[in-house]
């Protein structure tokens, strides 16, 4: 049973990256792996608390998800032509189809690409290259702001599944 423990505990941990890094999933990993353990733990009471952490963590990094990237955007000026060139730039920076990096790959491609691609999207609307390098920055600097926020809150509902289930895994 502690083997099956620690491999949720590492699949919580790929949470904690996706919560952090676009394109992997984030919080709802950590909530799956609660729930198997309700499963396997043959005790839903002992996952009561951190299942009801984790969903309003959940709720709580699709409001920032959103709020972030907004707020970014909104404080840079940014219009909604580029919200979509830095969604279609990280699109297309994680699949890989900005010209070949020569190092970094699909991890340096969703940081570029959304910023590449906020500037692409806000030039072709207002015509001004100084308004859309920096409602573009706004944008990236808001969504990273919001990335670190989902990041944290993730690590917090691992902290309380650890606590609340640790003594029942690991007794004294």
């Amino acid at each position: 049973m502690q083997i099956i423990y620690w491999l949720l505990v590492a699949v919580m941990i790929v949470g904690i990256i996706g919560a952090v890094v676009p394109a992997i999933p984030g919080t709802s990993l950590i909530l799956i792996a609660i729930i198997i353990w309700g499963f396997v733990s043959s005790s839903f009471a002992a996952i009561k608390i951190p299942l009801i952490v984790t969903i309003i963590v959940l709720l709580l990094s699709i409001g920032v998800d959103f709020l972030a990237g907004y707020i970014g955007a909104k404080q840079a000026g940014a219009s909604k032509w580029g919200q979509i060139g830095a969604f279609v730039g990280l699109l297309l920076g994680f699949f890989g189809l900005l010209p070949a990096l020569p190092f970094g790959g699909p991890l340096l491609g969703i940081l570029i690409g959304p910023l590449l691609g906020a500037i692409i999207g806000e030039y072709l609307y207002q015509r001004q290259l100084g308004t859309a390098i920096k409602a573009g920055i706004g944008i990236v600097v808001g969504t990273v702001v919001g990335n670190l926020l989902q990041g944290i809150l993730a690590i917090a509902a691992v902290i309380v599944f650890l606590v609340t289930t640790w003594p029942q895994v690991f007794p004294s």
